[in-house]
């Protein structure tokens, strides 16, 4: 089994910065892609970014580019959400999350998604 826990959440204002992190434990990492997630209340839970096993490949989600950024230290089995430039709507429960090898997809889809941590809280005050 995976066990994932995210930290670093928090109350932020905008304009602010946050660095979430996904810790994991049980087996290593290295090998899976991994993704961060976000669900505001009263919405579905939506892609944020995502990071290939070794680190060479990411992508956003548009509403992030460019002030997001993930990364990786397999050697620590965690990764990394740097958040910039936040906005309100930016406000949401952040999950991280490791890709299921079953599927070959965009890997922007919950379903591809296999183990996921309880989530931490990020608040953007305008």
């Amino acid at each position: 089994q995976v066990q994932l826990v995210e930290s670093g959440g928090g109350l932020v204002q905008a304009g602010g910065s946050l660095r979430l992190s996904c810790a994991a434990s049980g087996r290593t990492l290295s090998n899976y892609a991994m993704g961060w997630f976000r669900q505001a209340p009263g919405k579905e839970r939506e892609f944020v970014a995502r990071i290939s096993g070794s680190g060479g490949i990411t992508d956003y989600a548009d509403s992030v580019k460019g002030r997001f950024t993930i990364s990786r230290d397999n050697g620590e089995g965690t990764v990394y959400l740097q958040m910039n430039s936040l906005k309100p709507e930016d406000t949401a429960a952040y999950y991280c999350a490791r890709r299921s090898r079953l599927y070959s997809g965009s890997g922007r889809n919950t379903y591809e998604y296999d183990f996921w941590g309880l989530g931490t809280q990020v608040t953007v005050s305008s």
